[in-house]
C-alpha cells in the first residue's frame, strides 16, 4: 500500500501534543527530529535520568505517515486544532511507495570491524573474516549493536584489557554485547545486569546465538560477587549515582570502564569515582569519552 508522508516544523513545547494528535487523526506513525539535522546547527540531545533541565531542539521537524487515501487536509486540520497549532502552518507532502521494509532495514546494518580481530556481524550477513572474533548481533529493542561510539569505546577497551580468565560484570548490559565480547576475548565468566526486562531477554537471546554463557540478573536481584573487570555503558547522571554500587561490584585491584559520557561531563563522573578508583585513562570518540581506572 502506498503512503503519504507529511512533515513540518514546530516549536518544541507543542511536539508531544502534535504527535499524539496526528495519531488520533489517522496517522499510522509520527516522529520528531532536529529541524537543523544535516547542517552545522544540528544539535544532539540526550534525555538522561536525573537531568535537572529538559533539553530539546529550538526547532523540531514533525513527520507523520498516512495511508495514501487519507483526507490529508482534514486530518491535519484536526491535529493542528487539537494541538493548538496555527492552521496556516506550512507542510510538505511526499508519496512513499510500499517496500519490503524488513529488507530495507537489514540493508542499513552491515558487518562492522571494531578492532583488527573483532567484527560485529548481523545474522543475515556472512562474516567477512571467518578467522576473526565474530559476534552475531541484530538490531533490536536493547541498546548495543556496536555502531554507537560508546559501545565501540567499550569493546576496544575490553580487547586491550581481557587477557584470559577474568570475571566480568556488564552493568546496564542492554543487548549483552559487552559481556559476550568479554567471553569471546577469553574472560572466564561474565554477568550482565540491567533494570529492563526486555534488555535481559535480548541479552539472553544474543548470548545463545553466540554460544556463550552469560549470567543475567535484574538489578533489583541480589547482585553478583565483585568482579575483576566491570564495564558500564550507561549515561553520565546514572553513572554518578551508581558510583558506590559499581565500586562495590569491583574487586580490589580490579578495573572499571565507564562510558555513555559526553566530553563536558567527564570531570564530574571522574570525581564521583575518585574515592574508590585511581582513574587513569580517558578515550575519546565523536564527542564521547570512556573513563577507566583501577580500584585501590
Amino acid at each position: 500500500m502506498p503512503w503519504l508522508s507529511v512533515s513540518f516544523e514546530a516549536d518544541p513545547e507543542c511536539v508531544e501534543r502534535l504527535t499524539d494528535a496526528l495519531l488520533e487523526a489517522g496517522a499510522s506513525a509520527a516522529d520528531v527530529s532536529d529541524a537543523a539535522a544535516g547542517t552545522s546547527q544540528e544539535t544532539p540531545i540526550f534525555g538522561e535520568p536525573g537531568a535537572t533541565t529538559a533539553r530539546g531542539w529550538e526547532r523540531s521537524r514533525v513527520s507523520a505517515l498516512f495511508p495514501a487515501n487519507a483526507d490529508l487536509p482534514a486530518a491535519l486540520a484536526r491535529a493542528f486544532g487539537a494541538a493548538g497549532v496555527a492552521a496556516t502552518t506550512p507542510y510538505r507532502v511526499e508519496h512513499v511507495d510500499d517496500q519490503d521494509w524488513v529488507r530495507v532495514t537489514q540493508s542499513q546494518f552491515t558487518p562492522q570491524q571494531i578492532t583488527p580481530r573483532l567484527w560485529i556481524v548481523p545474522s543475515w550477513h556472512t562474516a567477512p573474516d571467518p578467522q576473526a572474533i565474530n559476534i552475531v548481533l541484530d538490531p533490536g529493542l536493547a541498546f548495543g549493536t556496536g555502531t554507537h561510539p560508546t559501545t565501540r569505546l567499550c569493546l576496544r577497551w575490553l580487547d586491550r584489557h581481557i587477557h584470559g580468565g577474568e570475571s566480568v560484570i556488564d552493568y546496564g548490559c542492554g543487548s549483552g554485547i559487552l559481556a559476550i565480547a568479554a567471553l569471546k576475548f577469553g574472560a572466564g565468566q561474565a554477568c550482565g545486569i540491567d533494570i529492563d526486562e526486555q534488555a535481559l531477554l535480548a541479552a539472553r537471546h544474543n548470548a545463545m546465538q553466540n554460544q556463550v554463557n552469560v549470567v543475567l540478573l535484574d538489578a533489583a536481584d541480589k547482585l553478583a560477587q565483585p568482579a575483576q573487570v566491570v564495564v558500564a555503558n550507561i549515561l553520565a547522571n546514572p553513572l554518578r549515582v551508581l558510583a558506590p554500587l559499581i565500586a562495590k561490584l569491583t574487586a580490589r585491584q580490579g578495573r572499571v570502564a565507564l562510558s555513555g559520557i559526553l566530553e563536558e561531563q567527564a570531570d564530574e563522573v571522574r570525581e564521583a569515582y575518585r574515592p574508590w578508583f585511581d582513574m587513569d585513562m580517558t578515550k575519546h570518540e565523536d564527542g564521547w569519552v570512556l573513563l577507566s581506572g583501577i580500584k585501590a
